[in-house]
C-alpha cells in the first residue's frame, strides 16, 4: 500500500511540476529584461531560498564522495549553460519554438553515446532522429523568407539543449547518491555560478529593472526552479526513467498553449505541424533509447 501511494505521490508530483515548469518561457519573455539576467535571477533567487535548507544537511554534505559531489556541480554548470542560452533565444524569437528546441535532449544524450561511448542505437531512434529533423526544417521554413528571428532562436536553443541533455545525465546519477533537496541545493548554486559570470561577460547589469520585473524574477525563481523542479527531481527518485523523460516532452505543448493565452503568441500552421513532428520523433527516440 505505501508503494502504492508513493508511486501515486510521485505522478502528482510529476504531472504538477510539468505544469509549472511550461510557465517558465512566459516568464522569461514577460520580464522584458536580457534573458542571460533573467536566467541568472531565476538560479540565485532559487539559490537563496535553498541555502538554508542546504546548512541544515551541512552533516551529509560532509559524508559526500567527490564523485557524488561533482554530479550536481558539473549538472548545475549545465543547467546554467541552458538556461542561460534558452533564456536568449527566447528573448530573440517567441516562448515556443525554443523551449521545443531545447527538449532535443534525448537525441544528443543518444548521439553522445553513440559516438563517445561507442553504443549501438536501434532502428527506432534513427527513424525517430529522421522524423525530428524533417519536423525542425518544417518549422524554419517560413523563416527563410521572413526576418523573425526564429532560425536564430532554433540555432541558439538547440545548443541549449545539448546541456539540457548533460544536465539530465548528471541528475540521474546524482539522484541516486542523494535526497531532491540537496541535489536541487548544489545544482542551483553552480548554476547561478555559472550564469552570474555569463551577466560579467555580457554587456548588461544586473540592476537597474522595473519593479514588475523583480516580481517575475521572485516567481520563477521560487516557483518554477524550486517548486516546479523539485516536483520532477522527486518524481525522478520514485519512477522510472521511460515514464519521466517522456512526459517532460508535454513542456512545450504547455509553453504554446499558455503563450497562445497570455502573450497573444500564435504559430503559423507550419510550426504547428512541424512541432507536432518534432515531439513524435523526440518520443521515439526516447522510448527506444530507454527501452534498450
Amino acid at each position: 500500500m505505501t508503494n502504492h501511494s508513493t508511486t501515486i505521490k510521485a505522478y502528482m508530483a510529476l504531472f504538477t511540476g510539468l505544469i509549472i515548469i511550461g510557465f517558465s518561457a512566459i516568464l522569461i519573455k514577460s520580464a522584458n529584461a536580457p534573458g542571460i539576467v533573467t536566467a541568472f535571477y531565476r538560479v540565485a533567487i532559487a539559490s537563496l531560498v535553498l541555502f538554508l535548507p542546504f546548512l541544515s544537511r551541512w552533516q551529509m554534505v560532509k559524508q559526500l564522495s567527490l564523485k557524488a559531489l561533482l554530479m550536481p556541480i558539473l549538472g548545475g554548470i549545465a543547467f546554467g549553460v541552458d538556461t542561460g542560452l534558452w533564456s536568449w533565444a527566447i528573448e530573440i524569437s517567441n516562448a515556443t519554438i525554443p523551449t521545443l528546441m531545447a527538449n532535443l535532449a534525448p537525441v544528443w544524450v543518444g548521439l553522445g553515446a553513440l559516438f563517445i561511448f561507442k553504443e549501438k542505437q536501434s532502428k527506432g531512434f534513427w527513424i525517430g532522429l529522421a522524423i525530428t529533423i524533417s519536423g525542425m526544417f518544417t518549422m524554419a521554413a517560413r523563416s527563410l523568407y521572413v526576418n523573425d528571428g526564429l532560425i536564430a532562436g532554433i540555432s541558439i536553443s538547440i545548443v541549449a539543449g545539448i546541456f539540457y541533455g548533460i544536465y539530465h545525465l548528471f541528475t540521474q546519477q546524482g539522484r541516486s547518491l542523494m535526497n531532491t533537496l540537496l541535489y536541487l541545493s548544489i545544482s542551483s548554486f553552480a548554476a547561478a555560478a555559472t550564469t552570474g559570470i555569463g551577466v560579467l561577460l555580457s554587456p548588461y547589469s544586473f540592476t537597474g529593472y522595473a519593479d514588475t520585473t523583480w516580481l517575475i524574477w521572485l516567481g520563477y525563481g521560487i516557483g518554477v526552479h524550486v517548486g516546479g523542479w523539485a516536483l520532477i527531481n522527486y518524481s525522478q527518485g520514485h519512477l522510472k526513467a521511460t515514464t519521466v523523460s517522456p512526459t517532460l516532452l508535454g513542456q512545450p505543448v504547455i509553453t504554446a498553449i499558455a503563450a497562445f493565452i497570455i502573450l497573444n503568441e500564435a504559430l503559423s500552421s507550419w510550426q504547428i505541424i512541424g512541432g507536432l513532428v518534432v515531439i513524435a520523433g523526440i518520443y521515439l527516440v526516447n522510448t527506444t533509447r530507454l527501452k534498450g
